[in-house]
C-alpha cells in the first residue's frame, strides 16, 4: 500500500474541531466556521470566555486534548496579554495545540494595520511545516476552504483508521432503496371527493402541517392516502406513509419514520438526527396515520419541519396536535345519500345481490342514520346484511344502540356510536370468534394465521385447539378484521379502534397479562427458528418474514422487559441478532439491554453477557475512555461460562474492533482475540462466524499493509459464505476482495468485485452494499481519470447514505483515496466538473445510479 498516507485513529466518530482565533474582529469568520464544520457532521469547539481575565492554561489544554483538528484564524489583532504572561492568548492556544493535531491556518487579507506581534506569530507559523495555511478575503470564503480543506483532510489522515474499526458485517436492509408506495385500498373511496380537493387546497395553499381530525372509522386514514396518492408538482419525492398507531412516545414516533423512510438505527448517533439528515434536502409529503396515541411526541414533527423546509406532513388523529403551523380539517360524517351508497357498496361483498328498492329503502336509511354516517359503523352493519335483511337490522340497532351509546359518556358522540357499533357487532358473533376478537387486540400491526393460532390455542380455556381459521374468516366477513391481500402468506389485522376494543374487553375479562404472555412466547419461538436460518440461505426469507412481524417483535420485548423477565428479553434479542443487524435496529435494541443492565437485579452470566454486548459493541468507535474492550472481554467470559461458543467468538471480534479503535492501539491483542474467535467458530462448524471473522482478519492485515494476506482472508470469507448458502455474506466478502484487488493494481478484478457485489446488492435491497458497490467504482472511475463519472458515482453514494441514516458509521471503503490523487492530477476545468458533478449525482435515484455504475445509463 505504498503512498497511503499516515493514519491517525478516532476515539469518537463525531470528530472534534479547535478554532482559535480572536472574539470580536472575528465574529463573522467564527460563525462561518461553525458552519463549516457542522456540514460536516463534525462538532466545533470555539472557547467564548473572552469577557473573562486571561484564562488558565489547564482550560486551554482541556479543550485541545479533546480535539482532533485544529482551526486558526488571523487578522490584524494579536490580541490580550494577560499581567504576567508574555504571550496572549491567541498565541498561548497554538503553542499548547498537541504536535500531532493537523493545523489549518487561515489569515485574513487586507490586513492594513496588523499588530507587530502578530505578525511575527505568522511568519513563525509559516515556517512550521506541520500547517497548512491559507488567505481569506471574506467569510463566505473562509467557510468554502475550510469544509473542502477539512473534507480532505478527513480523508487522507482517518481514512484506514475507520477501515480497521468498523462493524466487519455491514448494514443491510430489505427495505426497497426507492420512496415506499402508499397503501393500496382495497375499496374504492366514496362520498369524499369534496374533502380530498380541500385537503389538497390547504396543502397547495402553503401548509405544511394539517391535521385531519374526527372519531375513529371516520375514514380519516382513507382520505389522507387518496389525498397522498397525488402529491403533485410540489412533492416530486412523492408521499411516504408512516403507521404512528404503535408509537406511544417520542422514541417510538422517530422509529416509526425511520422504518417508513428505510433510515438505519444503527446506534453511530441519534435516531431523530438521522431522519432529520434523511429528510433535509427531499421534497416529500408525509403521511402519519393515528397520532392521538402519541400526542405528547407532535414536537418531533414540527421540529422536523422546521429542519427540512421540503417536506410537508398529513396527520390523522382524534385530537389536534396543538403546534404551531397547524391546521386543523374536521372530517365529518358522509351525508345522507353518501351513506347509502357506502351502505350499498360492502353490502355487495357479502350479498352481491343486494340492492336498495322502494320496500327497504326507508330501512336502510334509517340504519344509515342510526350509525350517524360514520364510515367503519356502516361497513360493520352492511356485513350483516347476509343474514339481516334491513328492516331487522334497523329494528336491533334502534333497540341496541342508544343503550350503549348511552353508557360511554367520557367519549365524543359519534365514538359512542362506532364503540357502540363495534360491540352490537362484536354481540351478535358467537363465543369462540368474539374470543378470537378479543384476543386479536395484543397484536402490534398486522399477524400471520400461525400466531393467531398460537395465541389462541396458548389460552383456551378448555385446553383444546381453536377453530382459529373458521373464526378468522367469520371476522373478515364481518369486517372487523382486515385480510392483507399483497402479500405471499395470509396476514391479518384490526383497525386501531377495533384493536382497542379487543384490549378493553381482555382487560375487563382479567385475561390481558395470559394473552400477552401467549403471544411472547410465540415470537419467542418464532425467534429461535430464525436463529439459525438468518446465517444461510434462507436469510433473505427469513428477514422478510420477521420484518412483515416488527412490530409483534417490538411488542413481545416490551411486554417481557416491563415483566422484568430479563433473560427471556436477552434471549429474543440474541437470537434474532442477524435480523436486528439486517434491519438496521440495533440501536434500538441497546436501548432495551441498557435496560437490563439498569435495572440493577441479579442476572445469570448468559442474560448480562448478551445485555453488555448490545450496549458495548454497537459503538465502539466512540469510546473516548477505552472502556468497551473491558465491557466486551466479559461479555466474552460470560459467554465462555455459559457454554456459548458462538456468543464468546462474536464478543472476541468486537473486543478486536474495540482495541483497534482506542486511544491506544493494541493491533497485537485485535490479532489474538481474532485467532481466538476464528477457532471457536471452526470447532463449533459455524461457517457464518467464520467468514465474519476473516473478513475481519483481512481488514486487520489492510491496516498493517498487508495486502496479499488481506486477499487470501477474503477469498477464504467469500468461498465459505457461497457454500453456505449467505449471499449478504457473498457481497460483503466480495467488496472487500475488490478493494485488496484495486490496491494491488488488479482494476479489472475489481471492477468485476464491484459490479457483482452492486447487482447482488440491488437484488436483495442490501441498502449499504449498493452505497459500497458505488464507491468502488468512484474508486475504478478515478482511477481512470473519467472526473464526470467519479462525481455523479460520488454524489450518488453519499445522498443514499444520507437518507438511509448511514452516513455516520465507519465506512470500509478507499475511495476517496483515489479521487484525491485524481484531482491532484484534474486542471481547474476537471475540478470544476467534478463538483457539479456530485450535485447532478446527488439528484439520482438509486436504481438510475446503479444502472449508471454498471454502464446501462449514460
Amino acid at each position: 500500500m505504498n503512498g497511503v498516507p499516515r493514519v491517525i485513529r478516532t476515539p469518537d466518530q463525531r470528530l472534534r474541531v479547535f478554532v482559535s482565533s480572536t472574539l470580536k474582529e472575528l465574529a463573522p469568520e467564527r460563525r462561518a466556521a461553525r458552519a463549516a464544520i457542522e456540514r460536516l457532521h463534525l462538532a466545533p469547539v470555539m472557547f467564548e470566555l473572552g469577557a473573562r481575565p486571561h484564562p488558565p492554561r489547564e482550560l486551554y489544554r482541556a479543550y485541545l486534548d479533546q480535539s482532533d483538528v485544529f482551526v486558526g484564524l488571523y487578522w490584524e489583532r494579536y490580541g490580550w496579554v494577560a499581567p504576567d504572561e508574555q504571550v496572549s492568548g491567541l498565541e498561548d492556544e497554538y503553542n499548547l495545540c498537541p504536535p500531532q493535531l493537523p493545523r489549518l491556518i487561515y489569515i485574513k487579507d487586507p490586513a492594513p494595520s496588523r499588530e507587530p506581534r502578530l505578525t511575527e506569530l505568522l511568519d513563525r507559523i509559516r515556517a512550521d511545516d506541520r500547517a497548512s495555511f491559507k488567505y481569506v478575503e471574506s467569510a463566505q470564503e473562509l467557510q468554502v476552504l475550510l469544509e473542502a480543506d477539512l473534507a480532505t483532510l478527513l480523508a487522507e489522515r482517518f481514512e484506514l483508521s475507520r477501515l480497521a474499526t468498523s462493524p466487519p458485517h455491514p448494514v443491510a436492509s430489505t427495505a426497497p432503496v426507492t420512496t415506499p408506495a402508499l397503501p393500496s385500498p382495497l375499496t374504492r373511496l366514496i362520498g369524499r371527493e369534496a374533502d380530498v380537493e380541500a385537503v389538497r387546497a390547504m396543502l397547495g395553499g402553503g401548509a405544511r402541517l394539517v391535521t385531519i381530525t374526527g372519531p375513529g372509522g371516520m375514514g380519516k386514514s382513507r382520505l389522507a392516502i387518496a389525498t397522498a396518492s397525488d402529491p403533485g408538482d410540489r412533492f416530486p419525492d412523492g408521499a411516504v406513509f408512516v403507521d404512528i398507531s404503535p408509537a406511544h412516545d417520542a422514541a417510538g414516533v422517530v422509529g416509526a419514520l425511520a422504518q417508513a423512510l428505510g433510515v438505519r438505527d444503527t446506534g453511530d448517533a441519534p435516531l431523530a438526527d438521522k431522519v432529520t439528515t434523511a429528510l433535509r434536502d427531499r421534497r416529500v409529503l408525509l403521511v402519519l396515520d393515528n397520532f392521538e396515541q402519541a400526542l405528547p411526541a407532535a414536537p418531533v414533527i414540527t421540529s422536523l419541519l422546521a429542519a427540512a423546509p421540503g417536506v410537508s406532513a398529513i396527520v390523522t388523529s382524534r385530537s389536534l396536535l396543538r403546534v404551531g403551523g397547524e391546521r386543523r380539517y374536521e372530517l365529518e360524517p358522509l351525508p345522507p345519500d353518501e351513506a347509502m351508497t357506502l351502505f350499498v357498496e360492502r353490502a355487495h361483498a357479502v350479498r352481491p345481490d343486494f340492492e336498495v328498492t322502494s320496500s327497504n329503502r326507508g330501512d336502510v336509511g334509517r340504519v344509515c342514520t342510526a350509525l350517524d354516517g360514520v364510515p367503519l359503523a356502516l361497513e360493520l352493519a352492511a356485513a350483516r346484511v347476509r343474514v339481516l335483511p334491513p328492516s331487522e337490522l334497523a329494528r336491533r340497532l334502534d333497540h341496541r344502540l342508544p343503550l350503549l351509546v348511552g353508557g360511554a359518556r367520557d367519549l365524543p358522540e359519534r365514538q359512542r356510536t362506532l364503540r357502540a357499533t363495534i360491540d352490537w357487532s362484536a354481540q351478535l358473533l358467537d363465543p369462540p370468534e368474539r374470543t378470537l376478537l378479543a384476543q386479536l387486540g395484543v397484536f402490534a400491526g398486522s399477524f400471520s394465521l400461525e400466531a393467531a393460532e398460537s395465541v389462541a390455542g396458548a389460552v383456551a380455556a378448555d385446553g383444546e385447539a381453536p377453530d382459529v381459521l373458521s373464526a378468522l374468516a367469520v371476522l373478515v366477513d364481518n369486517s372487523l378484521v382486515r385480510q392483507h391481500e399483497d402479500t405471499a402468506a395470509a396476514r391479518f389485522s384490526l383497525l386501531a379502534v377495533v384493536r382497542e376494543y379487543g384490549i378493553e374487553q381482555l382487560e375487563q375479562e382479567g385475561t390481558l397479562a395470559a394473552v400477552r404472555d401467549a403471544h411472547a412466547a410465540f415470537f419467542l419461538a418464532l425467534a429461535d427458528r430464525a436463529d439459525a436460518g438468518l446465517e444461510g440461505a434462507a436469510q433473505h426469507d427469513w428477514v422478510v418474514r420477521l420484518g412483515a412481524d416488527t412490530g409483534n417483535l417490538r411488542a413481545a420485548v416490551r411486554h417481557l422487559l416491563d415483566r422484568r423477565d430479563w433473560s427471556r428479553a436477552a434471549h429474543l434479542a440474541w437470537a434474532l441478532y442477524v435480523y436486528w443487524w439486517v434491519a438496521g435496529l440495533l440501536g434500538e435494541v441497546r436501548g432495551w439491554m441498557d435496560e437490563v443492565l439498569a435495572a440493577d437485579e441479579p442476572l445469570d452470566d448468559r442474560t448480562r453477557a448478551i445485555a453488555l454486548y448490545f450496549t458495548q459493541a454497537i459503538t465502539f468507535w466512540q469510546d473516548p475512555g477505552g472502556t468497551v474492550a473491558a465491557g466486551l472481554t466479559e461479555s466474552a467470559e460470560l459467554f465462555g461460562r455459559s457454554d456459548d461458543a458462538d456468543g464468546e467468538a462474536l464478543a472476541l471480534i468486537s473486543f478486536a474492533l474495540a482495541v483497534l479503535a482506542s486511544p491506544q492501539p493494541d493491533p497485537s491483542a485485535a490479532d489474538d482475540a481474532m485467532d481466538t474467535s476464528l477457532r471457536l467458530f471452526r470447532v463449533r462448524g459455524d461457517r457464518w462466524g467464520q467468514a465474519m471473522a476473516l473478513v475481519m482478519l483481512g481488514r486487520v492485515a489492510l491496516l498493517r499493509e498487508r495486502v496479499d494476506a488481506a486477499l487470501g482472508h477474503f477469498e477464504e470469507s467469500l468461498a465459505l459464505a457461497h457454500d453456505n448458502g449467505d449471499e449478504l455474506g457473498v457481497t460483503i466478502a466480495q467488496h472487500h476482495r475488490g478493494w485488496a484487488r484495486l490496491l494491488l493494481g488488479d482494476a479489472a478484478g475489481a471492477t468485476s468485485d464491484f459490479s457483482a457485489c452492486l447487482a447482488l446488492s440491488t437484488r436483495l435491497g442490501h441498502v449499504e452494499g449498493i452505497a459500497y458497490g458505488l464507491e468502488g467504482m468512484v474508486a475504478v472511475a478515478a482511477l481512470s481519470g473519467d472526473v464526470r463519472r467519479a462525481g455523479r458515482l460520488l454524489g450518488a453514494s453519499r445522498s443514499l447514505r444520507e437518507r438511509t441514516g448511514l452516513y455516520n458509521v465507519p465506512v470500509f471503503s478507499f475511495h476517496q483515496l483515489f479521487v484525491d490523487r485524481m484531482l491532484a492530477a484534474a486542471s481547474p476545468a476537471d475540478a470544476v466538473a467534478f463538483e457539479s458533478a456530485i450535485g447532478e449525482g446527488r439528484s439520482l435515484p438509486a436504481d438510475r445510479a446503479v444502472a449508471e455504475a454498471e454502464g446501462h445509463d449514460a
